[in-house]
């Protein structure tokens, strides 16, 4: 009795934590949890219904249109070595392209509403971690999805105690995975799947130490290594994750969780048009050693941690959350100044020292490291909740790099580029979660939002002298929530954002200049949506409309060298979303997203890159034990993507993009459970240019990414 007492305890602790976050579940129906009981073999008992094998689904308590997705999806359907990004794609209103396959490269990007990278949040555990100098964040280099418990995309800048410095385009919240509340178990794992991929691990989890006051933790060690679907694009990934769970008495409990991630890449900045009709969809890098592309030469070396500490306690109607965290991230690299491009080698480089046929490049250094807390405190007061906290970053933040001379390994040939800079991120937060009756809800809050950068060039070509620069501004939030039945909701918000200017809009950078210090973005969002959920059915949609001013972005020259930095004014996004899964039983669901997303500019305003017209997705998914199947498709519609070599605006057309995953349970053969699962991504092998990340250095010639090519993936699992 103790052990389930004790049990029962944590998951309690944990999830109030999560409460902090939330409005009331006081009407909730949460038919998607797993429960202890099981009546189908290895299944929990309510495995049978839409809630649970939805990929994504909103919630009849949310307060802006959001998304979930389940473990049991990420499981069953995602590359093990994949990432955030890889997760996030299933859900409306979002694009993401991997160009090297799943997991194989930090290149490509994720785009929300059309809002980049950059411009939404991304939370671990409820911690915001970017690089302070542009707020982007490194995908391939942190979480992987194995250890990823659950993510939810809210797609809004939240309530007032949504924390980060890019929420207004939304958030990206990854939950890790917890122990497991069962015996201690030993589940060794290996996958091989297509250019040569293979990943290979070992979890442990403890299950519940009694001896150590009913203490938990999970222990996950991998490798993953890959050629990639781009020429001469090897990549490979060692990472560890930790989680321990140590409850300290009935009212509280310590959470600590490290991350410990090395990845080696070689990456190109995609391909010309020309390129890819000589060489295919596929290429890359070459093996040429005279050539600026040569993959010897274009390298990068990343190394990663995140750790945190968390004490939670629960006494009488307080509730509080503390969390302390660091992260880093260090990447050494090495590259043509202009792969794939047209830029000569030896003298005629422009770059001083190099040898007469010496192959230019340039090698660099990134560092940050971020020091932080996260402060959460809830007073319950009656049915309602008085919700304050603070969170506090700060980074530091050196840049350096050195043209190089690749064919003599002479990398001294003076810098090209160097920086230190410090961040400091202040946010505190207030609201009060109003519920006058069970059914009604009303949240109004505000936060302050302060963001001060120390700028320090130690080269003149990006500044001759440091500056310091605080941006802040109070937002406002309200939201509303109304169960018109058990299971049916609406909700509604009107909230504010707000954006710091990148680093890059203050630096000049060679002949660029800045006019005037740049202003931040901000936003007005109005949102309203509703949500439906019962056991055969889930069913939510959502209209917005997003006010953007002072939207700040680079102006080039033909040779893709930002020569200043413009406020090009106002830009209104504007759309629809809908997603729904319906179990039509026996084991079959079926599930469909789409959205419909608009920016409207002004006349003279360049139009808004990479943020595509409409997303649709549907699936058929069949989960009666020992069996998981699941078919699914997902269109993404026209957009523009870059400029050519004239400056005009390049415009692709809408595609599709059918994954399938089959899974295959053996229970119980002298080990606990073994597992068999095949995952086919691009199932139709689509192929051709989908994206353009940027232009050649001398010529301004459209460098592109095309979708990556048909991939299976085979693994196995098994429990000791």
């Amino acid at each position: 009795m103790k052990m389930e007492f004790k049990k029962k305890l944590i998951v309690q602790i944990l999830l109030s934590s999560i409460a902090i976050d939330g409005i009331s579940t006081a009407n909730a129906i949460d038919l998607g949890s797993v429960s202890a009981g099981s009546n189908n073999g290895g299944m929990p008992s309510n495995a049978l219904s839409a809630p649970y094998q939805a990929p994504s689904q909103g919630s009849l308590n949310a307060s802006e249109p959001q998304s979930t997705i389940s473990q049991h999806f990420i499981q069953n359907n995602i590359p093990s070595a994949g990432n955030y990004n890889d997760i996030a794609q299933v859900s409306p209103s979002v694009w993401n392209l991997s160009p090297n396959g799943a997991g194989g490269s930090d290149q490509g990007g994720l785009s929300l509403r059309g809002f980049q990278d950059g411009q939404y949040n991304v939370t671990f555990d409820g911690i915001p971690f970017c690089d302070g100098d542009d707020f982007t964040h490194h995908v391939n280099d942190y979480f992987m999805a194995r250890d990823t418990g659950s993510m939810k995309i809210t797609r809004g800048p939240g309530s007032a105690g949504t924390i980060g410095d890019a929420t207004f385009g939304g958030t990206i919240a990854m939950n890790s995975k917890d122990p497991t509340a069962d015996i201690a178990a030993i589940t060794p794992y290996v996958a091989y799947g297509s250019f040569n991929s293979q990943l290979y691990g070992i979890e442990y989890d403890s299950g519940v130490m009694q001896k150590h006051n009913d203490a938990s933790v999970i222990v996950d060690l991998k490798r993953y290594t890959s050629n990639g679907y781009l020429t001469n694009e090897h990549t490979s990934r060692n990472n560890l994750f930790v989680k321990y769970i140590q409850p300290i008495n009935e009212d509280s409990a310590l959470t600590f969780v490290l991350m410990v991630n090395q990845t080696r890449q070689h990456a190109s900045p995609g391909a010309t048009a020309q390129q890819i009709a000589q060489y295919g969809n596929n290429y890359g890098l070459n093996t040429n050693p005279n050539s600026q592309a040569y993959y010897g030469y274009n390298w990068d070396h990343f190394k990663t941690d995140f750790e945190y500490i968390d004490y939670q306690i629960q006494k009488d109607h307080w509730k509080l959350d503390n969390k302390a965290y660091t992260n880093s991230y260090t990447h050494y690299a090495l590259a043509g100044v202009d792969p794939n491009g047209q830029t000569p080698n030896g003298t005629a480089s422009g770059i001083a020292g190099i040898s007469a046929n010496g192959v230019p490049g340039v090698y660099g250094l990134t560092w940050y490291r971020s020091f932080g807390d996260v402060l959460r405190v809830v007073d319950s007061i009656g049915l309602s909740d008085l919700k304050f906290g603070i969170w506090v970053d700060h980074q530091n933040h050196n840049v350096w790099n050195q043209n190089a001379d690749l064919t003599t390994g002479n990398w001294s040939l003076g810098n090209s580029g160097a920086y230190r800079s410090s961040d400091t991120s202040v946010q505190p937060y207030a609201e009060y979660v109003w519920r006058p009756t069970h059914n009604l809800t009303i949240t109004p809050g505000v936060k302050y939002n302060s963001f001060t950068r120390n700028n320090n060039p130690v080269t003149s070509d990006i500044g001759t002298s440091p500056t310091n620069q605080t941006w802040t501004s109070i937002l406002p939030t309200l939201t509303a929530n109304y169960y018109l039945s058990r299971h049916w909701s609406v909700y509604g918000q009107v909230a504010k954002g707000f954006l710091p200017p990148q680093i890059s809009a203050i630096q000049s950078q060679g002949t660029a200049q800045v006019t005037g210090q740049p202003k931040p973005d901000s936003t007005l969002n109005y949102q309203v949506g509703t949500a439906w959920k019962t056991r055969r059915l889930t069913l939510g949609g959502d209209v917005y409309y997003i006010n953007e001013s002072n939207f700040s972005q680079p102006v080039q020259n033909a040779s893709g060298t930002v020569t200043y930095w413009q406020n090009a004014g106002g830009v209104d996004f504007k759309g629809i979303e809908t997603e729904g899964t319906y179990y039509v039983g026996n084991g079959l669901s079926v599930y469909g997203n789409f959205s419909i997303n608009g920016t409207v500019t002004n006349p003279q305003q360049p139009v808004i890159d990479n943020a595509p017209t409409n997303t649709a997705a549907a699936s058929v998914i069949y989960n009666l034990w020992p069996v998981y199947a699941s078919l699914m498709v997902k269109e993404i519609g026209p957009r523009y993507s870059g400029t050519d070599v004239n400056g005009n605006n390049i415009s692709f057309g809408a595609y599709s993009i059918t994954n399938a995953s089959f899974s295959y349970h053996f229970g119980n053969y002298g080990m606990k459970h073994t597992t068999v699962r095949l995952q086919i991504d691009n199932l139709f092998n689509r192929s051709g240019a989908v994206m353009s990340p940027g232009n050649t250095g001398l010529n301004g010639y459209a460098l592109y990414y095309t979708l990556p090519g048909r991939s299976v993936m085979l693994s196995l699992s098994t429990q000791l």
